[in-house]
């Protein structure tokens, strides 16, 4: 019996294509070293390597199956669509004065699809940018080589900070002005207790909660 092998690869560049290969035994990578490069030039991940053999048997068959028909759903294209029609749109440039410009349809097509597909890259490397900057911060108070670690950061553009709990009592101390005549029944200690309050003027310091405590009208 002839033994064949399914080899399935994943392509690591923008393209993002499934490539598949049966190959028969013999015929297959030498020596274990199992490389492939895409199409776009991109390095390809092997993912899995499977047992594709189809086992013979001696049973005739009775009954002729009939082939199931596959139905392909494709996107009708509307009569109003021509990619060779010229179309001039504004040039966005952040802030600066508009620019316009004029390009045939499919040119425009591709600047969106290459503008999609570098935002999934931007993405892409935005968290794998997150993942490193989790495992320096985690290990950089132990480890031997800060040297290295603030280089990668700052090749990277990582801010190694860390998050410190705190708390800090303040005495405060002020006036509150009341009209004798209207005000006569006003709760002073209620008024500073449902009024008071801290901020910082420090962007790294964040306030969690404010308590106010012994209110006392001197």
């Amino acid at each position: 019996m002839t033994h064949y092998q399914k080899y399935t690869w994943v392509c690591t560049g923008d393209c993002d294509a499934l490539i598949e290969y049966t190959i028969k035994d013999g015929f297959g990578w030498p020596n274990g070293v199992m490389q492939l490069t895409c199409p776009c030039n991109s390095r390809c991940t092997l993912v899995s390597v499977e047992d594709a053999t189809i086992p013979y048997t001696d049973t005739p068959l009775t009954k002729e199956e009939p082939m199931e028909e596959s139905t392909v759903t494709t996107t009708p294209i509307p009569e109003s669509y021509n990619s060779n029609l010229l179309v001039t749109y504004k040039v966005i440039r952040g802030y600066s004065d508009a620019e316009y410009a004029t390009d045939k349809v499919t040119s425009i097509e591709w600047d969106l699809h290459n503008g999609r597909q570098s935002q999934k890259r931007v993405t892409t490397l935005l968290s794998q940018i997150d993942t490193v900057r989790d495992i320096i911060t985690e290990a950089y108070a132990d480890s031997d080589d800060q040297e290295t670690l603030r280089s990668i950061a700052e090749a990277l553009d990582i801010a190694l900070t860390r998050d410190v709990e705190w708390s800090a009592t303040i005495e405060v101390s002020g006036t509150i002005q009341l009209d004798l005549l209207a005000d006569s029944d006003t709760d002073v200690e209620q008024e500073i207790y449902d009024n008071l309050y801290v901020d910082s003027q420090n962007g790294n310091i964040e306030i969690v909660d404010t308590e106010v405590c012994n209110v006392r009208e001197n």
